[in-house]
């Protein structure tokens, strides 16, 4: 169920990418159209802050890194142009084996999804995800994956295998870039004993999924505190992560009043 190595070097070169919605609040507050920024535009942001993005993000940032190495790739998407939209990447090997690449859920590495290839399986694999088994399950047109957690919890995600043209594409992350749900999210893959752990902030709380449970973090009563957190983590610019969190606080005052 693993990828070969052709699509696995480039999807190495994002192994230290967080996923958030830092770095699109304090893009928003620019009042830059279009407010889904191009590759290259991305990258000058990663060199000069550090800073990676949301999910269409990657999943742009990503597509054009398998464009540039000449491997088949195309944008996939489900319930595109909502608050529930999520997207990835589907990449194929020089047979033509299509593998699920999802930065914005912080995949640990690429999966196969198609159920007639030799090497597929629909039992529960360690060692794709952070802190939990996962399961491919075909149904149709859309593919389902089990994430089962130490705890015996489990939950899922459902994919569509149809590509989405990159003009779709660009029009659901032009939706998504200018509507900033009020709850910041951050979530990053950290060394952590012998594995790779998930750490997210979410909603202003912290915590470690680990293969041993959920390690939560001490609360924070500042916005200087969140920041040198989560600096701690991902490196980010303080003044970028400063602008933000300050503006999610408006959002969470303004929500309560």
């Amino acid at each position: 169920m693993k990828a070969p190595q052709e699509i696995l070097a480039v999807w190495r070169q994002f192994d230290d990418f967080p996923m958030d919605t830092l770095t699109k609040a304090w893009f928003y507050l620019k009042d830059q159209k279009p407010r889904q920024r191009e590759v290259g535009t991305m990258k000058r942001h990663h060199m000069e802050y550090g800073v990676t993005g949301n999910c269409f993000d990657l999943a742009i940032w990503l597509f054009d890194a398998f464009k540039e190495a000449g491997i088949e790739a195309y944008p996939i998407g489900s319930e595109l142009g909502t608050e529930d939209a999520h997207v990835g990447v589907m990449a194929a090997d020089s047979n033509g084996r299509r593998f699920l690449c999802d930065l914005g859920d912080q995949w640990l590495q690429p999966i196969l999804v198609d159920a007639d290839d030799n090497a597929y399986t629909d039992e529960r694999l360690p060692g794709f995800f952070p802190a939990a088994e996962v399961q491919v399950i075909p149904e149709g047109d859309f593919f389902k994956v089990v994430y089962h957690r130490p705890n015996g919890k489990f939950s899922s995600q459902v994919y569509s295998y149809k590509p989405v043209s990159m003009e779709k594409f660009l029009e659901a992350g032009e939706i998504s870039q200018n509507n900033v749900y009020p709850k910041p999210l951050l979530e990053v893959r950290i060394p952590w004993k012998d594995e790779i752990a998930h750490w997210e902030f979410f909603d202003w709380k912290s915590f470690l999924s680990t293969s041993k449970g959920i390690i939560t973090d001490p609360s924070l009563a500042t916005i200087d505190e969140w920041v040198e957190r989560i600096y701690e983590k991902t490196g980010y610019d303080r003044t970028v992560l400063k602008e933000s969190l300050e503006f999610y606080k408006g959002l969470r005052e303004d929500s309560a009043s």
